[in-house]
């Protein structure tokens, strides 16, 4: 299976637009050494040849323009992406499907209350209607149990795995979480067995979720701050990380001590607020995750399991 991590940044990107905290403005006027990064999304394939997007990210069309392995052969208009699935119904992770309407129609496979969003209180589905066909929703379950396929994506099998997050602050599930508003992802190579767990927006361990990185060969696990608190310590916000729906990457019970009970090849770190010092690569913070064998994901890796 090869995986391709289009963007790694949480929302807002890095550096974020409006945001002058140390990170953006070390990474804007180069006073730290950083790497500049989109938001979160990736894409696999067990051929190279036929690819599922995972997450629609606002900067889908610089992560398209940049990533060549999605380049059709010998076609004028295209692309090797065949589907889309959506783990959440989060701004961050869907707005890329309206950049994507010159391409249309598309697959999509997401839960009932993630479609339920979709075309109720931020009606994706309905607007896209309106190009070639627009959005062809595939409904998926909340039982890890029942894997699901994508038809155009041979040699894939993909587990959905009910996280405990938040729902977007539009949504009528906002605090009020519900099976489906936010899931993870067992991705299975059928010829090999070995599989991806990915896990971009996780507030927190459960029997489950450890169940899942007991025998992974990779994990892309959330590292959207590197404290709790850190929102609120920097005067950007006034709610703590857990409260958005994400665990801390350091701690007793962050996503760093976590990946350490696990004997997994690839720990890799993913969906990284711009605020988080591990993006700063002089750090300690940074050095700090090396040292304990988890990898901090850049736009453009790649990795094959």
């Amino acid at each position: 299976m090869q995986i391709l991590i289009l963007g790694s940044a949480a929302g807002g990107g890095f550096p974020q637009w409006n945001c002058h905290c140390d990170n953006c403005a070390g990474v804007r006027n180069g006073t730290i050494r950083a790497q500049a990064r989109t938001q979160s999304s990736i894409a696999v394939s067990a051929d190279g040849e036929n690819w599922v997007l995972i997450n629609a990210s606002p900067d889908i069309r610089q992560q398209l323009n940049q990533s060549p392995q999605l380049w059709p052969r010998d076609l004028k208009r295209g692309s090797k992406i065949r589907a889309a699935i959506l783990t959440d119904s989060q701004v961050d992770h869907t707005t890329g499907l309206l950049t994507l309407r010159e391409g249309l129609p598309l697959d999509i496979y997401c839960t009932q209350v993630v479609h339920e969003d979709l075309t109720s209180a931020f009606p994706l589905f309905n607007m896209l209607r309106h190009w070639h066909g627009g959005l062809t929703h595939h409904p998926i379950g909340t039982d890890h149990h029942v894997g699901f396929t994508v038809d155009q994506v041979p040699g894939l099998t993909f587990y959905p795995v009910h996280l405990e997050s938040n729902a977007p602050p539009y949504s009528p599930y906002r605090d009020d979480v519900v099976p489906g508003n936010n899931i993870g992802l067992k991705v299975v190579d059928n010829r090999s067995g070995k599989y991806l767990f990915y896990a971009p927006g996780i507030v927190e361990s459960t029997p489950l979720v450890e169940s899942m990185l007991e025998d992974a060969d990779c994990a892309l696990i959330d590292g959207t701050l590197w404290l709790d608190d850190e929102m609120i310590k920097n005067g950007f916000g006034q709610k703590l990380g857990s409260q958005m729906g994400h665990m801390p990457v350091n701690g007793q019970n962050g996503s760093v001590a976590l990946l350490n009970r696990f004997n997994i090849d690839r720990k890799i770190l993913i969906h990284i607020n711009n605020t988080n010092p591990i993006l700063n690569e002089d750090s300690s913070a940074h050095q700090f995750v090396i040292n304990n064998g988890v990898e901090i994901a850049t736009d453009g890796m790649e990795i094959t399991i």
